[in-house]
């Protein structure tokens, strides 16, 4: 495993210090998996694009590693994650729909049923009409309503 040691500089900047004592300032993780696998498979990022670090497992580095590591990739990256299908317009596509999601609620158009694409049995991902994602974690966990509605497009 690689050894380092993440900090923030004073303009809130990831600072990573190798083990050999080398700081790279600036640094990014970038997730490779970021919906299948999100806490697994991370690389640290130099400002120049050459990966530092990789870390296969973020459940595996101390806390406080780990909390750098989640706050930064959550102040770049945004997969809303869909609570509830409000309505739509129409039951074949294109169909506008309305939504809950962790963010709040929102409206979209999806284009098309190829743009509901299957991750794993009861994990989904939907593409809008402007190529924004909406991460569904678990179809079981909707509502009555929310679920009869996602069962015509499936």
């Amino acid at each position: 495993m690689f050894e380092f040691k993440l900090s923030r500089n004073l303009a809130g900047k990831l600072v990573l210090t190798t083990a050999d004592g080398m700081v790279h300032e600036g640094v990014v993780p970038v997730r490779a998996f970021p919906v299948a696998a999100p806490d697994f498979f991370v690389a640290i990022m130099s400002l120049e694009g050459k990966e530092i670090a990789w870390i296969d497992d973020l459940q595996k580095l101390p806390e406080d590693t780990r909390q750098y590591i989640q706050d930064e990739i959550a102040s770049r990256e945004l997969i809303p994650e869909i609570l509830s299908i409000v309505s739509v317009s129409t039951f074949s596509t294109p169909s506008d729909w309305e939504v809950t999601t962790d963010k709040g609620r929102t409206k979209f158009t999806l284009k098309g049923e190829e743009d509901i694409r299957r991750l794993s049995t009861r994990t989904l991902l939907i593409t809008d009409s402007h190529g924004l994602r909406f991460y569904l974690k678990d179809m079981q966990t909707l509502d009555k309503n929310s679920r009869k509605i996602l069962d015509r497009f499936l």
